[in-house]
């Protein structure tokens, strides 16, 4: 029997996704007339993006106005919002002629709201500053909604087991018992973050304008910058900067919170936390190493490099300060397994997530031991807690469902015509909302001159990410609509 989706829930959502949107467009008009530059396109786009949230207002739909959002409503409402958020997004470009392709300006605008920072632009810089605004601050509005999307969306509704790395202290101690509240407060440390790094970004070599974009960029883990050479033309000071803001975006936000709060033992308690920091500690000293004996850098400029290209790749930040193609092939084939690894659970970096691979490598150390020791029974555990067998396979599954998404779309973009390299370079980074790939899509490259179906299959990775791709794959299965 087919079950019908509350409409009525899922049409106030995405009603109030645009309102929001609608909003934030005309944040951009200020800028537009400070910089004398085009304040039509802002207009146009808040008006058309407030009357479509209208209409699904008005609409509404088949539902109970009373009944619950459960597990099919909120499926739907973010695959929805996300898409229609993403296509929306598009005007300001279009309608100021800044990127005048329909395809082009969707690839743009969907990897800004996913955070992914890959782009099509060639020359950024000669770009009107308000749609430079527009494109950061797309950053920044995505990065929120996947925090509020993971932390509380997510975990109440026991959806890809968020409840296990989010909600609760390590597992299942809640930080606060209200939705809202938990909200508010994880604004309130976004825009704090969001503000501390524009204000030492000023302090150093940034103007206003370039420390708020790099700023929404950074926290959102997201890598737009307004300059065509990224950060690298900026100093050291700039530099460390961001590496630090970056590291803080991979961390898991409830983390933040137990700092804040001084709740020091708890964040000692966190296994994926302690994880995060020593791979990429490992990782980043051995290309320090690399770069320091094979390529006649300095220690300082070695380990700068290394360190930023490191953190901005497992967070999947994306901003570059060097050209890792460049590099030794071992240690780009390092950065490009990278892209595989994520940022922290609950943080706005992509990825399949650290947690995730510590859950992965302890199931391998459990077989090796079942083997030694066949009768014996080895719980697996995850901060000191035991994880259920359905969590633990429900883990695993996504892990190769993430592999085998990989896998597929690669052989999808060389039928396009790309060369390997290319294509999975551009498949790991886009399905990672990284930014940067390998080979022509690299940090010196862009997306610009891929087929015209390359840039219409790599949007949907994007999505398909950000959401952790199972969000958008339920809605394809018979289950999904029947009871």
């Amino acid at each position: 029997m087919y079950r019908i989706v509350n409409l009525y829930i899922v049409f106030k959502i995405i009603s109030r996704n645009l309102f929001i949107i609608s909003a934030a467009l005309l944040f951009c008009v200020p800028i537009a007339l400070y910089y004398d530059e085009q304040i039509l396109p802002f207009i146009f786009s808040s008006i058309i993006t407030f009357f479509s949230g209208l209409l699904f207002f008005l609409v509404k739909g088949a539902g109970d106005k009373n009944s619950m959002m459960h597990r099919r409503e909120a499926f739907l409402s973010v695959t929805l919002s996300w898409f229609i958020i993403s296509l929306l997004g598009c005007l300001p470009y279009i309608l100021s002629g800044s990127i005048p392709s329909f395809v082009n300006a969707f690839f743009e605008s969907v990897s800004g709201f996913t955070t992914t920072g890959s782009s099509i632009l060639t020359d950024i810089e000669s770009l009107p500053k308000s749609i430079l605004f527009w494109r950061s601050l797309t950053h920044w509005i995505g990065g929120i909604g996947i925090i509020v999307l993971v932390i509380i969306i997510m975990p109440k509704l026991h959806i890809g087991g968020y409840h296990m790395f989010t909600l609760e202290s390590s597992l299942q101690e809640k930080i606060l018992p209200q939705v809202k509240s938990i909200s508010t407060r994880l604004l309130v440390i976004y825009i704090f973050l969001t503000v501390l790094e524009m204000l030492l970004l000023l302090h150093g070599d940034m103007n206003l304008f370039e420390s708020v974009c790099h700023s929404f960029g950074t926290i959102a883990t997201g890598g737009f910058s307004p300059k065509n050479d990224s950060i690298s033309g900026y100093s050291p000071y700039i530099q460390y900067v961001i590496m630090i803001f970056m590291l803080l975006a991979g961390v898991n936000f409830v983390i933040h919170y137990y700092l804040i709060k001084r709740k020091f033992d708890k964040i000692r308690e966190n296994e994926e936390l302690r994880f995060y920091l020593y791979v990429l500690l490992f990782t980043g000293l051995i290309i320090t190493a690399t770069l320091f004996f094979k390529t006649g850098r300095s220690l300082e400029i070695s380990f700068r490099e290394s360190f930023f290209q490191v953190i901005s790749i497992f967070t999947s930040t994306g901003y570059a300060t060097a050209d890792y193609m460049q590099w030794p092939v071992y240690a780009w084939l390092i950065i490009f397994l990278a892209m595989f690894v994520g940022g922290c659970t609950g943080s706005t970096a992509g990825g399949i997530k650290m947690a995730r691979h510590l859950i992965l490598i302890r199931n391998v150390k459990r077989i090796f031991r079942r083997l030694l020791h066949p009768d014996s029974v080895i719980p697996l555990r995850l901060n000191n807690r035991p994880l259920s067998d359905q969590m633990n396979s429900s883990i695993l599954s996504f892990i190769s469902v993430y592999i085998l998404l990989f896998i597929g779309s690669s052989i999808l973009l060389v039928i396009t015509g790309l060369d390997i390299q290319t294509s999975v370079g551009a498949v790991a980074s886009c399905l990672a909302c990284m930014g940067p790939g390998i080979g022509s899509v690299g940090p010196a490259g862009n997306y610009e001159h891929l087929p015209e179906l390359a840039k219409i299959i790599l949007p949907f990775l994007m999505l398909f990410g950000r959401l952790e791709i199972y969000p958008i794959l339920i809605l394809f299965t018979r289950g999904f609509w029947r009871d």
